[in-house]
C-alpha cells in the first residue's frame, strides 16, 4: 500500500491485433466523472507518449475493457469498451472494439467469472455500448483459456489458440438498422462536390468510400495516408457529414470531438497484388477486397474486427460500395478475404432475404488472445 497513491487491480490483455487494459467494474469509482479521471490517469492521458501511465502511445494499445457480471441476466458478463484518447482528456464509449472483445471471454474464464468447460467454453458477452450479445467460443486447457495453438492472424507474431466470435446478433446495434440511412448508397456533399458512400451498422457503424474518390490507390501504407493531410481532413469532413445525417452531431465539425471513434471510415478498392508496410506480400487472387480504415483521426495499422464485421455485412448487400468492388467468386464465397495494411483478415458472412428484406444471418470472425500481465496499477490520489 502506498499512502499517496491508490492501488487498482488490472490486467493487460492482447486481443487480436490490439492491446488493452481490463479492469473489473468494482475496482473503479461509481461516479462516471471520477471513474473517467481515474482511467485517464491509469493510461497516462492526455499525453502523446502516455509516459506516466500504462497506455502504449498508439490508438491500438490505448483501449479499455471494463468487466462485470451481467446486470440483466441475458448473458454471462457485461463488457464496456472505451477508446481512450491519447491527445485529449476523453474516453469514447460510443462503439465496440472487436479485437479487444476477443480477449473478454478468456479473461472471464481466467478470472473465474465463467465456469471453464473443456475443450471449448462458450461465453455470452453483453456489449453494454450497443446492448448487443456477442458469443465467444474459447478453447480451454487445464481450466484456463488456452494460449497455444496453430492459428495465425496477420499483424500478430506467431500463432495461438483459435477463438471464434459470433457477431450475428450485433447487426444494427448502434442505430437499429444494418443500413442506417435506409439506402445501400448515399451521396454526401463535401468541399464543393458529392461523394458516393455506403453506411453500414454491423459491429460498428462504418462509412465506405472508394479510394479513387479521395485520389488514392488504396494500397498505401498508414504512414503514407496520414501524410496526406488534406485527404485525411476530407475524410473527416465526409465522416462528419454522415454523423450529421445520422443525428449523432449537429454539424460536421463536432464529430471529431463528440464521436471520434465511431463511425469508422473505410477506404476500399479492388483486390490486387501489393506489399504491406510490414513486408507481407499480398499475392494475386489472395484477397477479395483491399481496405484501409481511419478511426480516432488515425489510419489503423491492421483492421478492426468490428470494421471487418461491417465489411462482411456490406459485401452481402447489393448496391453498396463494397459489393460493387467484388468479383464473381467473392460474391458467392461464404468467406470474405480483406487485404489490410498488415495482411489479410477473413470473415464468414451470410445473408438471406426474409419477408422481402435482407437479413444478416451469420458473421463469424476468428482471433487469438492472451493475458500479458495481471497486477496492480498505482494512481495518484
Amino acid at each position: 500500500m502506498h499512502g499517496q497513491m491508490n492501488m487498482i487491480r488490472c490486467t493487460i490483455m492482447r486481443g487480436g491485433t490490439s492491446k488493452g487494459i481490463f479492469i473489473m467494474e468494482n475496482e473503479l469509482p461509481k461516479d462516471q466523472e471520477e471513474r473517467d479521471k481515474t482511467l485517464l490517469a491509469i493510461f497516462g492521458s492526455p499525453d502523446v507518449r502516455q509516459i506516466d501511465g500504462l497506455g502504449g502511445a498508439d490508438v491500438l494499445t490505448s483501449k479499455l475493457a471494463v468487466i462485470a457480471p451481467c446486470a440483466t441476466g441475458e448473458a454471462d458478463i457485461d463488457y464496456t469498451f472505451g477508446q481512450v484518447s491519447i491527445e485529449k482528456a476523453m474516453i469514447d464509449y460510443g462503439g465496440n472494439c472487436g479485437n479487444i472483445s476477443s480477449a473478454v471471454g478468456g479473461f472471464a474464464i481466467d478470472m473465474g467469472l465463467v465456469k471453464a468447460v473443456e475443450p471449448v467454453t462458450d461465453v455470452r458477452i453483453r456489449m453494454t455500448n450497443t446492448n448487443r450479445i456477442l458469443r465467444a467460443s474459447v478453447p480451454v486447457t487445464d481450466g484456463k483459456a488456452s494460449v497455444d495453438g496453430d492459428f495465425h492472424i496477420d499483424g500478430v507474431p506467431g500463432t495461438g489458440a483459435k477463438i471464434a466470435l459470433d457477431w450475428s446478433r450485433t447487426a444494427g446495434g448502434a442505430t437499429g438498422n444494418v443500413l442506417p440511412t435506409g439506402n445501400p448508397l448515399d451521396k454526401i456533399a463535401a468541399d464543393g462536390r458529392e461523394y458516393s458512400v455506403s453506411v453500414v451498422d454491423a459491429g460498428n457503424i462504418t462509412v465506405f468510400i472508394r479510394a479513387e474518390e479521395l485520389g488514392l490507390d488504396g494500397t498505401e501504407t498508414p504512414a503514407q495516408i496520414e501524410g496526406y493531410v488534406r485527404k485525411m481532413r476530407l475524410a473527416e469532413r465526409i465522416r462528419g457529414e454522415v454523423c450529421v445525417r445520422l443525428g449523432l452531431v449537429k454539424n460536421w465539425e463536432e464529430a471529431e470531438r463528440i464521436t471520434p471513434f465511431q463511425p469508422f471510415f473505410a477506404v476500399v478498392s479492388s483486390a490486387r497484388r501489393h506489399q504491406c508496410f510490414n513486408g507481407r506480400q499480398i499475392g494475386e487472387g489472395e484477397s477479395h477486397l483491399t481496405s484501409r480504415i481511419i478511426f480516432m483521426g488515425h489510419m489503423h495499422k491492421a483492421y478492426p474486427v468490428t470494421g471487418t464485421v461491417a465489411t462482411g455485412a456490406a459485401a452481402r448487400i447489393p448496391g453498396t460500395v463494397v459489393h460493387g468492388l467484388l468479383g464473381e467468386e467473392a460474391c458467392h464465397s461464404p468467406v470474405l478475404k480483406i487485404a489490410h495494411p498488415s495482411g489479410i483478415v477473413e470473415v464468414r458472412a451470410e445473408a438471406a432475404e426474409k419477408e422481402g428484406e435482407l437479413s444478416i444471418e451469420k458473421i463469424e470472425i476468428y482471433r487469438t488472445a492472451r493475458m500479458i500481465m495481471d497486477g496492480y496499477v498505482y494512481v495518484r490520489k
